[in-house]
């Protein structure tokens, strides 16, 4: 069987083409991902973390989204983790942990995840002991 320059040359160019194309589908698949990625390393600039941590992050999330694989879990999900977790402390506790995630009572919450956590504070007055 006899190959000829311009049939192999061909192949390889066809070869190639194919090569490129799973990556030009994924940015069909998820339109707007390269201006998201833009916005997002833009932003690496002005977070109080490593840039090349944040900059990896970024390119993470940019993949799952090519995948549709970012979702959140609804906010009630959140708290019912919240009221599962007091559930762990003793249990003179658990009415002040449980009064603290639902924001009852003489409740404050202050702070944020990017600051370093958010704190839930609730004040209960202890009389003082008669003399």
């Amino acid at each position: 069987m006899t190959i000829s320059v311009r049939s192999l040359a061909l192949a390889l160019c066809a070869t190639g083409a194919l090569a490129g194309a799973p990556a030009a589908f994924a940015q069909a698949a998820a339109p707007g991902t390269d201006a998201r990625m833009q916005r997002e390393r833009a932003t690496c600039d002005g977070v109080q973390q490593d840039r090349a941590a944040c900059l990896r992050e970024a390119g993470a999330a940019r993949q799952e989204a090519q995948r549709s694989g970012l979702t959140s879990a609804s906010s009630g999900t959140y708290d019912q983790n919240a009221l599962e977790r007091c559930q762990l402390q003793p249990v003179a506790d658990r009415a002040d942990c449980e009064a603290r995630i639902r924001g009852t009572g003489a409740s404050a919450t202050e702070g944020s995840v990017l600051g370093g956590g958010v704190i839930r504070e609730t004040v209960t007055p202890i009389p003082a002991p008669a003399r």
